[in-house]
């Protein structure tokens, strides 16, 4: 890549950020940073007063781990895991639909109350002026809005529209299918404590002790009927984490409008987690009081039958003791028929584990609740309960078709096969010890059967007697100590501190946190809108923009001009655009080095960038200066100076190319002394093969006799090639850029083609340059200058035609810098 290469490279160039330039660019806009940071800060203030504070209220409550009392959950590497899964459930528990459920059926949730203030409605709770009173056994439309507004001291408006209204029963709390209001419109006036019965409501209105006439009347308040179940799922939206790492004390918040609804909720929610958890517990004791229960009415006849026929034996046979070898006889076989009980208890119970497992039943009992000291089954059992309070849990807040579900179902399908294994192995190891206990009582029976008949009959009613005795005392015994753990069972968990409105303050909105965010968008946005302009502007902006793009010289500005006419140098002789062109005037004549003519040619990339502007005042200027000059429109294809100088076109440059006309003829004097002026002419089929005939050749040899200067505009050198063939005949090419107007792109594809030429003498030339008081110098701001006469900005003011500029508008200098 060679040296002009890398003049079109923007990221090969060195660049240095000019710091003052940006400050002043920006500087420009103070007032368009001043109007967005007004505006923000409104909306900040506007968002602060009219939205709704949040509050956050919280508890704490210490989740115990049941089983920590107990040395052999202790022993392991895994105890540690289970008390965090453990505190893992409990959070999700305590979240869960069914607790939650349960806590707002605890509270007066079912009606919200409102009360409309300006721009916004405030929720009102326990300080209400009036309370709705209604029949939980009539059904009440939800999602309709009532509105009261207190007319005197014992009557009010009452006010309600709405279509597809649904119903809600409270007495089984589930919605109404299959009846709703498709259309409501209702607005009547009643009394405090009449009953308000409707086709679509029943209910009644009572002033609470809240209400103050003065304080109320005339007040705009709302009401609404609320469906439990929707309301559970907004209440679920409770926080739950532990206070500190590996800590098993949770801390419970809830953010909402109303402090005191949220409070209530909270703490009745950590009191029904008890309530639950303390059911939980004393369900076992409850299930083993059932069970021996129906196993004591099953026993009670029978033993009352025994009791009954061993009195009526005794005192007909008037018998009142047994022989000493009899006694120990009967005594044994008492022993044998207290454990064959136990056996027949302990597999009875297992027979009914078996049952309820596979019935799939949750309600089971654990075997130490009985007296059956089984630790493995225990065991089973408590994990196969953990499980499936795990899958309850999780169905709480997942579905059916949740992953981690199949492998809890699978999990606990292992528990239960394994489970029931274990049971059939005891029911048969029962079975056997039975049977052996039978074997020692039949061989009792055969020692029995040599007794005298008299105490052989009274130990046979008395064996049976003994044994159903046996069994009834042993399942009352097992009663009451079920009883007394009932009695005595409370709660793992702890609550520590319950939720208080004590020190409350919103936690939104944050308003120096809002106003801070509005002072930073208020700052940011007309920064990033500046910077995205420029960044997407395609247009030739300021110095730097040139600079980027090409290595040739720029030669000088021309102001912008708010004349109508093009020859403002003749019109305004003593205006900064006159001045500016004076200034190139110098500038050519140092790059002349010495020469006293020039020819001088004038061209641009497209139309419209000011080259015959620039023409027609650069000729005035030489005019005015004193040199023969001459200004030729060689755009044969859009010839237009003839317009400017009220002049006529009919003979020209083309005319005296073709032969049809002498240089003498064609040549027009102004109305400026040393000014003479050579039209374009008549538009020929073929300018280019005019411009690149002998009889060109021959002109501008005649013209550089004649003339010290001459002037000549050109055709756009992006659109044709006429530019290319005139500058042989030049000493220096003026390239017009037009200030946010000249196409980057278009620019640097040009100049490229231009440097590729290698052609000489060429120079740049920025037109319709817009200074600002806040520009300094050409490339800071928006303003331009270069080093001679009129250039840096200073003396804006000073010309007498800047008194007369319009100053454009705010919408419009920001928009079109």
């Amino acid at each position: 890549m060679n040296e002009q290469e890398n003049i079109y490279n923007p990221d090969i160039r060195e660049e240095s950020v000019d710091y003052k330039a940006m400050f002043l660019k920006f500087f420009r806009y103070w007032y368009f940073f001043l109007i967005s940071i007004i505006i923000a800060l409104t909306i900040a203030w506007l968002f602060n007063k009219f939205t709704k504070p949040v509050y956050e209220v919280s508890s704490t409550i210490l989740i115990k781990d049941p089983g920590k009392a107990d040395p052999q959950t202790m022993i392991g590497m895994g105890a540690y895991g289970r008390v965090q899964d453990n505190i893992q459930n409990e959070m999700v528990i305590l979240k869960s639909f069914s607790v939650v459920n349960r806590t707002i059926k605890k509270l007066d949730f079912y009606v919200s109350y409102f009360y409309d203030e300006s721009f916004k409605t405030s929720e009102l709770y326990q300080n209400n002026p009036f309370k709705v009173v209604f029949d939980t056994l009539i059904p009440q439309p939800v999602g309709l809005r009532f509105t009261l507004i207190p007319v005197g001291n014992n009557s009010f408006e009452l006010s309600a529209a709405g279509e597809n209204i649904g119903y809600y029963n409270y007495s089984d709390y589930a919605g109404v299918a299959g009846l709703s209001i498709p259309v409501l419109q209702y607005d009547e006036v009643h009394s405090f404590g009449e009953k308000i019965e409707t086709p679509w409501f029943s209910f009644s209105i009572v002033k609470t002790p809240v209400f103050v006439a003065e304080a109320h009347v005339n007040n705009t308040y709302q009401f609404n009927f609320n469906n439990i179940d929707n309301l559970t799922r907004r209440y679920r939206n409770v926080g739950i984490g532990a206070i500190a790492q590996n800590s098993s004390i949770l801390k419970l918040s809830f953010k909402g409008n109303n402090p005191g609804k949220m409070v209530d909720f909270l703490n009745m929610l950590m009191e029904e987690y008890l309530v639950i958890e303390l059911e939980d517990k004393s369900r076992i004791s409850q299930n083993t009081i059932e069970f021996i229960n129906r196993e004591l009415v099953k026993i009670e006849d029978s033993l009352k039958s025994s009791e009954a026929e061993l009195k009526i034996f005794m005192t007909e046979n008037k018998v009142m003791n047994l022989e000493s070898e009899t006694d120990y006889m009967f005594s044994t076989l008492y022993d044998l028929q207290n454990k064959k009980a136990e056996f027949l208890v302990k597999e009875k119970y297992y027979k009914y584990l078996k049952q309820y497992i596979e019935k799939d039943e949750r309600q089971l009992l654990i075997p130490s609740s009985l007296g059956i000291g089984d630790a493995v089954v225990s065991g089973q059992i408590q994990t196969l309960i953990g499980l499936y309070g795990e899958r309850t849990a999780l169905l709480s807040t997942s579905t059916e078709k949740n992953p981690y579900l199949y492998s809890l179902d699978e999990q606990i399908r292992l528990a239960k096969r394994t489970l029931i294994e274990s049971v059939n192995s005891i029911i048969s190891t029962s079975s056997i010890t039975i049977g052996d206990i039978n074997d020692r009582i039949s061989g009792l029976y055969a020692e029995i059967d040599d007794l005298p008949a008299l105490d052989r009959e009274f130990f046979n009613i008395q064996r049976r007697f003994g044994i159903k005795n046996s069994l009834y005392t042993f399942l009352l015994q097992k009663r009451s100590e079920a009883q007394i753990s009932l009695a005595s069972t409370f709660p793992d968990s702890e609550i520590i501190d319950f939720a208080s409105r004590a020190g409350l303050s919103p936690v939104a909105p944050k308003k120096s946190f809002n106003n801070m965010i509005a002072l930073f968008f208020g700052f940011i946005i007309p920064l990033l809108f500046i910077f995205a302009r420029d960044y997407l502007n395609e247009k030739i902006i300021d110095k730097k923009d040139v600079e980027k793009l090409t290595n040739y010289p720029i030669i000088g500005h021309v102001t912008h001009s708010n004349k109508l006419t093009n020859n403002v140098v003749l019109e305004a002789p003593k205006s900064s655009i006159a001045e500016s062109f004076r200034s190139i005037r110098t500038n050519l004549h140092f790059m002349a080095k010495g020469r006293e003519k020039q020819c001088i040619l004038v061209t641009s990339d497209m139309v419209s960038a000011g080259k015959t502007f620039v023409s027609i005042n650069l000729a005035s200027i030489f005019a005015m200066y004193g040199k023969k000059t001459l200004l030729m429109g060689f755009d044969l294809r859009k010839p237009k100076i003839y317009q400017d100088f009220g002049l006529t076109n009919t003979e020209g440059i083309t005319s005296y190319l073709i032969n049809k006309n002498s240089l003498e003829e064609i040549t027009q004097t102004g109305s400026l002394q040393n000014l003479d002026i050579i039209m374009a002419g008549p538009v020929p089929p073929n300018p280019s093969e005019l411009i690149a005939s002998e009889k060109t050749d021959e002109l501008f040899t005649r013209l550089k006799e004649k003339y010290d200067y001459i002037i000549i505009d050109s055709p756009p050198l992006g659109l044709v090639t006429d530019a290319f063939l005139l500058m042989k005949y030049t000493d220096n090419n003026l390239f017009i850029v037009r200030q946010n107007f000249t196409n980057k792109k278009v620019f640097a594809s040009i100049i490229k083609d231009i440097e590729k030429r290698e052609l000489p003498n060429i120079s740049i030339l920025i037109n319709d340059v817009k200074l600002s008081k806040s520009s300094y110098g050409y490339g800071y701001g928006y303003g331009y200058g270069y080093g001679y006469g009129y250039g840096h900005g200073y003396g804006y003011g000073y010309y007498t035609d800047d008194r007369d500029t319009e100053k454009p508008g705010m919408i419009k200098r920001i928009f079109k810098g």
